[in-house]
């Protein structure tokens, strides 16, 4: 035992990163390879000048870790950071600078950033966390990556309109009010956007009267901190239990949680960037960097961390089993993720140690492992990415190849057709590894839209990006959307060109739940939600951005048949994964020509038919599924695959509609098909087979 600046301390728990509440005091542990000492500064709340620092006697350092405990300290009473020293050398990237106020990249809780849109001071200060949330029983969920329905929404703009219409809008808890909602439609699974403590004032800056900032929140602060301006009221050294609530209540929904989690990069930016944590505590091995010290960019953010490394890949690990295990979070997104496969020198690995780290890690074993998989660097990996098929990819080629073919870009026809079956030409069928068999479609994320890009809406009603409001002259945002205005750009009165947008926004929805593979949508495509055209709105905390729930009742006939279709995936298991052989013979998956008996697609086809078939032990009878698609501008007819007077073809789903407003037909009211069937132009048609 010992005593620093009139506090009782003594050597602390060196294996435990982070500061950790004690019965009697409070733990430090920090670590830096290059540093040469360590000052721990105590803050009382909401001031800049400690009232306290404490040096780490050489004798509380073993390694490269310094860890103290400091006796009768009540985490209430402060805030925390630290000071280290060490070699200046900004050629071999070293940057250490005694003065410089340094946040825990271990923090649990980040101070000053609780009210959006303000900083309460120019360092960040962490405090202790006091975790006293009761899970109670509640048991991990066992869903199947295939059975889920992913529907990405963005925490603050998902109720922050008015329109909402809950008590605590932009908020964890104006999510919760919207569980009855979520339940409704149908989805079982949440991706949330960043929801790790980040500052949306970094960059903020003002266009055309409007104050623009980091909004999405892809600028991480720190990976172990929820961010508590999404909270609705102070949670004082319990900061992260609205979140658990939401996460408990959506588990107990059987809706899961998915974390949009940003290990590519940090808000400490390039050479110009701040200095608040990573920098100054060892910046040659948190990122990668060029010979001559600066910062390699495969993130288009400034700089990428330096993943592979022992010190940065420990650090992920115990972030992603951290929100696990205190969290329960059921999977992560990984941003950009073909960096976390890049070498110190940014060269891609054949073996990443990162991937097949957290692809192993027993506490991670149940939990889903979704990888973006490109960067900003050029590095494209879709269906390619390593570490083996425990590893999900948002299906980037998914999106391109059916947003073309449905617009009518007739040379898709192929790629269309495989990607409806599950992208077997990029993941394969079924397959095995480690004694397990594992389905190669539950490797695809299926989608058209996601925050990044138009609005499904948006995509049928503008031709180019509209990302003027952005400040950049619109020369931000993808070029490439694939989009058709139907006629007209942007708003227009015309009903024939707005019955054609929703028409192609009804194809999109019927194609997404019957392609084999995992379905996301966008938050407010289901009902016709639009970001005016913008394509790019990561700095648009506004009506650009906010779901406008009026659309809800604007387009209640949209909604009701998103929330169909979600239903009839949910029905039909063989859309979902491989069954038993059907009994009626037919075969479990295949592409079809105009005459159904025509198995192989004519190039550049303007129309065909994909069929799954299969036996749904569970109800004891075939499960048969049809979908056609016509891109076609006029009727086309088209013949069903022969049942062999073993059964019958029931239309399910006509996006044309009977001329009635009438779009779906649910069991029992399903129309039974003799012989042809007329597509009528750009539709979807879903058949459903019922044996006899």
């Amino acid at each position: 035992m010992g005593e620093i600046a009139g506090f009782q301390v003594r050597p602390g728990m060196f294996d435990i990163n982070g500061a950790t509440a004690l019965a009697n005091g409070v733990c430090f542990t920090v670590h830096t390879h290059n540093g040469t000492s360590c000052e721990l500064l105590l803050f009382h709340r909401e001031e800049e000048e400690p009232y306290a620092v404490l040096p780490f006697p050489e004798a509380y350092k073993i390694g490269d870790v310094y860890s103290m405990i400091i006796f009768d300290l009540r985490v209430e009473d402060f805030e925390y950071a630290y000071r280290i020293d060490g070699p200046y050398d900004s050629g071999k990237g070293l940057l250490f600078d005694k003065r410089k106020v340094l946040l825990d990249p271990y923090a649990r809780v980040v101070a000053g950033q609780r009210i959006w849109g303000e900083r309460r001071q120019d360092a960040y200060h962490a405090r202790v966390l006091r975790d006293v949330f009761d899970w109670g029983d509640q048991k991990q969920s066992h869903k199947e990556l295939c059975d889920l329905i992913i529907y990405e929404l963005h925490v603050r703009g998902f109720t922050q309109h008015p329109s909402s219409r809950v008590k605590h809008r932009g908020t964890f808890e104006g999510l919760k009010e919207k569980i009855p909602y979520l339940k409704e439609l149908g989805v079982n699974a949440v991706e949330l956007m960043p929801i790790f403590e980040f500052d949306e004032t970094m960059n903020a800056r003002e266009v055309d009267g409007k104050k623009l900032m980091e909004y999405w929140g892809y600028n991480t602060v720190s990976f172990f901190a929820p961010n508590t301006s999404y909270i609705a009221q102070d949670e004082y050294n319990q900061e992260g239990t609205e979140l658990k609530e939401l996460i408990k209540e959506l588990h107990e929904n059987h809706i899961e949680v998915i974390l949009d989690v940003v290990f590519n990069h940090t808000a400490e930016g390039n050479e110009k960037g701040p200095t608040f944590c990573f920098k100054g505590l060892d910046n040659n091995l948190y990122y990668m960097l060029t010979p001559d010290g600066n910062y390699y960019n495969f993130s288009g953010c400034g700089n990428t961390l330096n993943c592979n490394h022992p010190i940065v890949r420990q650090m992920i690990l115990e972030c992603l089993r951290y929100w696990t295990v205190s969290y329960r979070v059921d999977g992560f997104r990984f941003d950009l993720a073909s960096i976390l496969g890049r070498n110190a020198d940014g060269s891609p690995m054949n073996n990443p140690p990162l991937l097949e780290s957290l692809a192993n890690d027993p506490i991670l074993s149940n939990v889903k492992l979704i990888a973006e998989a490109w960067d900003a660097g050029g590095l494209y990996q879709v269906g390619s990415f390593p570490a083996g098929r425990r590893w999900a990819e948002w299906n980037g080629r998914y999106r391109d190849n059916l947003r073309g073919y449905l617009k009518g870009e007739n040379w898709e026809a192929w790629n269309a057709a495989w990607r409806i079956c599950g992208s077997g030409d990029m993941y394969g069928g079924l397959f095995h590894d480690d004694n397990q068999e594992y389905a190669g479609y539950n490797s695809s994320i299926n989608f058209f839209t996601c925050h990044d890009g138009f609005t499904l809406y948006d995509l049928y009603s503008y031709n180019d990006k509209h990302n003027e409001n952005n400040g950049w002259n619109n020369t931000d945002g993808a070029n490439d959307n694939r989009s058709w205005n139907c006629g007209a750009e942007g708003e227009t009165s015309d009903p024939e060109v707005l019955k054609l947008r929703y028409r192609m926004i009804r194809n999109a929805c019927a194609i997404l739940m019957c392609s084999r593979g995992t379905p996301m949508f966008l938050a407010g495509d289901e009902f016709g939600n639009t970001q005016f055209g913008n394509n790019n709105s990561y700095c648009q905390d506004n009506e650009i951005s906010w779901l406008d729930w009026t659309y809800l009742e604007k387009n209640k006939e949209l909604f009701e048949f998103f929330k169909f279709m979600i239903a009839y995936r949910h029905k039909h298991a063989v859309i979902r994964k491989k069954l038993p052989e059907a009994v009626c013979g037919m075969e479990p998956i295949h592409a079809h020509d105009v005459q159904a008996e025509r198995t192989n697609l004519p190039d550049g086809t303007r129309t065909f038919g994909i069929s799954f078939a299969g036996y749904d032990k569970k109800k004891g009878k075939d499960d048969l599924i049809y979908i056609a698609l016509n891109t076609y501008w006029e009727d086309v007819t088209i013949t069903l695959p022969d049942l062999h007077r073993r059964g019958a073809w029931y239309l399910s789903v006509n996006t044309y509609g009977d001329g009635q407003g009438r779009y779906f037909y649910p069991e029992g009211e399903e129309i039974r098909i003799e012989g042809n069937f007329v597509m009528r132009p750009r539709s979807v048609a879903v058949f459903t087979g019922k044996t006899f």
